[in-house]
């Protein structure tokens, strides 16, 4: 009796697979692979399976995807393109001019996502007026992830500002504590230095400085005085950084081995996935300098060109499922973000969360809403690709002058221009 049981179950299952795959596959590249990423990634893979479809996951780790865009060229160059792959900013537009995108209009016009997301997103999301892909959230990048506890026991003051950062530093360290847990590799370096450019250049000079790369803003005082605060902070993290990846740094906080993290709000789903509360056990603020401000970063969904009838069915219904309410409200609870359609409620997320639609909304009426460069929102692959190589090479040479670093950068990024 028990095996003919367990033979139809496995009948079941056998069937349910074969009429998933029947009714289409969505292979999904990205690199969501962090505890909290992956648990929210796993909700939007269940969602598209509960609607009968097959869900073929490509991962690949590394932050800030740089390794999946490796991989991603070489596959659509060979003819062989997933059907989705996460691309972020202006390489959506570079990606769809090259004609490898399909046209959402259709599936947009359905979800009425004209109605559903802010102007801004609209645009990044499309090419010359049709959409190309589907944005799943908006984080905030200038994040300061705080232990209290920490600072408790060395009896020190939560930083608003650099100079309260350094003083607050001095104390963490004199008490056995890492000041501030990094990783040492140059996404993560950059992700730093674009939370210190913004505090000293604010959000028109670091748009005229990222956005509209202008030479005299690139190597002027404010950069300058960037440079030197971020060659400052070098001193507050430890010896073992080096190679680290962020969400290991995270965890450094939530085990109450450092004191605190500038990282984006994706850092608030390992906080989360750990069983952490904010209020309670972690703390989320600006980072010093930055309150008002928002640096923008969405991940999204590029759609592929795609031939078979059944996946193109699988990669629209994905596409559709990306802004419904549920996933909106699951994947970003888990993500740590927060959900890119603003007319959702956010009484069921936490304080943190609610924070920071808040200063989504109000940062996108101020003028104080800038995009991530450290993120790829802002510049394309050859600018940042310059712009990372500038700042990781000063952040870790204890000789470098941050005057001579300034014009480096000003040089470097006219170089990719070219």
């Amino acid at each position: 009796m028990k095996m003919l049981k367990r033979s139809a179950a496995a009948l079941a299952l056998c069937c349910a697979a074969s009429m998933a795959q029947a009714k289409g596959t969505v292979e999904v590249l990205h690199w969501w692979t962090s505890g909290g990423e992956a648990r929210a990634v796993g909700v939007l893979k269940n969602m598209l399976e509960q609607e009968g479809y097959h869900w073929k996951d490509f991962a690949v780790a590394g932050g800030g995807g740089s390794a999946a865009m490796t991989v991603l060229k070489t596959r659509a160059v060979s003819g062989n393109p997933p059907a989705a792959a996460q691309i972020k900013g202006p390489s959506i537009q570079e990606w769809a001019k090259l004609g490898f995108l399909t046209n959402l209009d259709p599936v947009a016009k359905k979800e009425h996502w004209n109605q559903e997301l802010p102007p801004l997103v609209q645009k990044i999301m499309q090419y010359k007026g049709h959409y190309v892909a589907v944005p799943a959230n908006v984080h905030r990048v200038n994040w300061l992830w705080v232990n209290p506890e920490v600072f408790k026991k060395a009896d020190a003051q939560i930083p608003h500002t650099w100079p309260e950062f350094f003083a607050a530093a001095k104390k963490i360290k004199a008490a056995g504590f890492i000041p501030l847990a990094h990783g040492g590799n140059p996404w993560g370096d950059t992700t730093l230095f674009e939370a210190v450019a913004l505090s000293q250049l604010g959000p028109d000079d670091y748009r005229k400085a990222f956005v509209d790369l202008d030479q005299n803003v690139l190597e002027g005082p404010k950069m300058v005085e960037a440079f030197t605060i971020f060659k400052k902070i070098h001193d507050d993290i430890d010896s073992n950084s080096p190679g680290r990846q962020w969400n290991m740094a995270t965890h450094m906080v939530i085990n109450g081995k450092a004191a605190m993290q500038i990282m984006g709000d994706w850092a608030k789903g390992e906080f989360t996935a750990a069983g952490k509360v904010p209020g309670k056990d972690y703390e989320c603020l600006p980072a010093p300098g930055t309150q008002g401000d928002f640096s923008l970063n969405i991940d999204s969904l590029a759609m592929f060109q795609l031939k078979d009838k059944a996946d193109i069915k699988a990669q629209d219904a994905l596409a559709a499922l990306m802004l419904q309410p549920k996933f909106q409200r699951v994947f970003n609870m888990a993500k740590g973000s927060i959900p890119v359609r603003t007319d959702l409620s956010m009484k069921s997320f936490d304080a943190c969360a609610q924070a920071s639609m808040k200063a989504f909304k109000a940062a996108s009426k101020d003028g104080r809403l800038v995009p991530s460069f450290s993120q790829s929102m802002a510049d394309s692959d050859a600018v940042l690709g310059q712009i990372t190589d500038v700042v990781t090479n000063f952040f870790n040479d204890p000789g470098a002058d941050p005057k001579k670093a300034a014009h480096q950068l000003a040089v470097a990024v006219k170089s990719a221009q070219l």
